[in-house]
């Protein structure tokens, strides 16, 4: 690690001596040489700041720049790199093929039979979990009974009152394998516009049926929420599918880990050696955390150039997955009786609280913290989340692919003890995120384990702009706006959709558009953008209930300005006032299908 500095002069009343531009580096490939070099230039900088040093606001942002360059490689992380307010004005720039991982590399593979074997090693001294795993660069499948999604059993019938899954006892006892007395295994369930994870507790047959149960605390969230319904006594009962055991470890890609022994097994392509192949498992949850408060914010904090890679979600392992929209998990959740009156909106019949998923890189409290130029690849939960307090910044001619979860998120989703149909009005406008730009990104393969998550979930936020994007190949809805299925005033207000291009979208999940919207957003427009190709999955719950555009429910206020979409397939449910619809279809000036999507030479 090298450090360059140069020193200016002011000379006035007083006499000021501090450090200008500061350059560091960095050439020890692994996380601690990246941490070590953070210390350092946080350090330099306070040495050389007039002393007394008062932190305040104003002291922090007046301080000098540096900057940290590293070296090609890729840097391991132990735990997450935390960027605090005394590292305002920092930028972290990497070499073509630096990587940010917080995976660990599986080697000694040992071919037994079909498989091939590896001991699993400790993470900081103790054993761990991972629900993903790469192989050369290429996400593996997690042993499942079904290697085609068209082919998944369906549910036959719920039982709330004794929270039981009835499903077809061939689904879990046939020629192939039988799940019975099998530990940690876990059902996917599709309901509607989500899927929820549900660790298998016990499974009995009865006849030609099987019913199934499951751990707490998913089971209860589960049997008791109301909204996503799994779909029964329909023409389209929900399908599942089933992962996570030894017994389904049959197909060539797949891989099970057997966390009681610590060996890991894959089966390999055709071909495919491991003695020859660089293999991944996830173990960090998180990767980069820039952290403020209120009063004391993180600000000008650049990141350019580096890959983060190799993050992992855990929860569902412990306990379950039930969401309520675009991947916000249910902690608590009822159906009301008699339904709630609310002023201007209609009756409500459910309630719910909700948490988030991690992501790799978390900021949260962070004043113009912006990404150029990187990528967010090979993720376990989320990519890139501006959690709460983020003022401008955001991130330009980013990748974002093969995520799990959500691509990017941005804002509140209902703060974690606000009812999530509550308007989120705080009276501190400084939890509020506002005024982020994401433009010129690639959205692909995204939320490919959770399918009822999105490529851009913008929640309470106000003057974002999401311009000039490309989107595809998503299970679910390409952009969501808005939060809180009302029409009340709330936070939100400004919002800016335009020129995106979203298709192949709708993977797996239908009740979804290209551009959905919930809320009260008063001066939001979107413009210009182009949607098409919607994805046809035969095992939806409804084949017909899917739109290019979408304003739900308590959306006011939201001008749709020149879209182009092939047919004027839109959804506008339960909306609010002031909404207006000005030339949008297939009779849109061709210019608008030719500018959609991402610029050559970026933004």
């Amino acid at each position: 690690m090298r450090i360059v500095t140069a020193f200016c002069l002011f000379i006035g009343c007083f006499l000021h001596l501090h450090a200008a531009d500061t350059v560091i580096y960095v050439s020890e490939t692994n996380g601690e040489g990246v941490l070590k070099a953070v210390r350092a230039a946080r350090e330099y900088r306070r040495r050389h700041t007039p002393s007394p040093f008062v932190f305040a606001p104003k002291a922090v942002s007046a301080q000098s720049a540096a900057t940290i360059r590293l070296a090609r490689g890729v840097y391991r992380f132990a735990e997450p790199l935390r960027l605090l307010p005394e590292d305002s004005n920092l930028s972290i720039v990497g070499e073509d093929g630096t990587v940010f991982s917080g995976g660990i590399p599986i080697v000694g593979w040992k071919q037994e039979g079909k498989c091939w074997v590896a001991e699993v090693p400790d993470f900081n001294g103790r054993p761990f979990e991972f629900r993903q795993l790469w192989v050369n660069g290429r996400k593996a499948v997690r042993a499942r009974d079904v290697a085609d999604f068209e082919q998944m059993n369906r549910i036959r019938w719920v039982d709330r009152e004794h929270r039981t899954l009835w499903v077809p006892a061939s689904a879990v006892r046939n020629g192939r394998f039988s799940l019975l007395g099998e530990k940690y295994a876990e059902m996917v369930l599709h309901e509607m516009w989500c899927v929820a994870v549900l660790r298998i507790k016990d499974i009995r047959i009865s006849g030609d049926s099987a019913a199934v149960t499951f751990h707490d605390p998913e089971s209860r969230v589960q049997f008791e929420h109301p909204w996503p319904s799994p779909m029964f006594n329909s023409a389209h009962n929900s399908p599942f599918y089933l992962t996570n055991s030894s017994v389904l470890l049959d197909e060539p890609g797949e891989w099970y880990h057997d966390i009681r022994q610590h060996k890991l097994y894959y089966y390999p392509l055709p071909d495919e050696s491991l003695a020859a192949s660089v293999v991944e498992v996830p173990a960090l949850e998180t990767l980069v955390e820039v952290t403020g408060t209120r009063d004391y914010r993180v600000s000008g904090i650049r990141f350019s150039n580096i890959a983060f890679s190799h993050s992992t979600w855990l929860r569902p392992s412990f306990e379950g997955h039930v969401p309520l929209q675009a991947g916000m998990y249910l902690t608590d959740a009822y159906r009301l009786r008699p339904k709630r009156d609310r002023a201007g909106n209609h009756k409500l019949d459910n309630q719910g609280w909700l948490g988030r998923a991690a992501a790799a890189v978390q900021v949260v409290n962070g004043d113009d913290i912006r990404f150029g130029h990187c990528q967010f690849t090979h993720l376990g939960g989320s990519g890139l989340d501006y959690v709460e307090g983020c003022a401008y910044g955001g991130v330009t001619d980013c990748a974002f692919t093969d995520i799990a979860m959500n691509g990017l998120v941005a804002g509140s989703f209902s703060p974690s003890a606000l009812e999530t149909h509550l308007p989120y009005r705080p009276s501190d406008a400084r939890e509020i995120c506002h005024h982020q730009q994401v433009g010129n990104c690639l959205f692909a393969d995204v939320g490919n384990d959770d399918w009822g998550c999105v490529a851009i979930a913008a929640g309470y936020v106000n003057n974002i702009s999401i311009e000039h994007n490309e989107i595809h190949d998503v299970p679910y809805t390409g952009i969501s706006l808005g939060w809180g299925w009302n029409r009340d005033s709330v936070c939100m207000a400004g919002n800016r959709v335009h020129a995106n291009l979203i298709y192949r979208y709708a993977g797996h999940m239908y009740d979804t558009a290209g551009i959905y919207t919930l809320g009260n957003q008063p001066g939001t427009e979107i413009s210009e953008n182009v949607v098409r190709d919607i994805c046809r999955p035969t095992y939806v719950h409804d084949p017909n209930h899917w739109f290019y555009l979408y304003t739900d429910e308590g959306s006011s206020h939201i001008t749709f300005r020149d879209n182009w979409t092939p047919s004027e397939k839109y959804l506008k449910n339960a909306n609010g006032p002031g909404n207006r619809w000005i030339n949008n279809g297939p009779q849109v000036d061709e210019h608008v299908r030719l500018k959609a999507g991402r610029l050559r030479n970026g933004i």
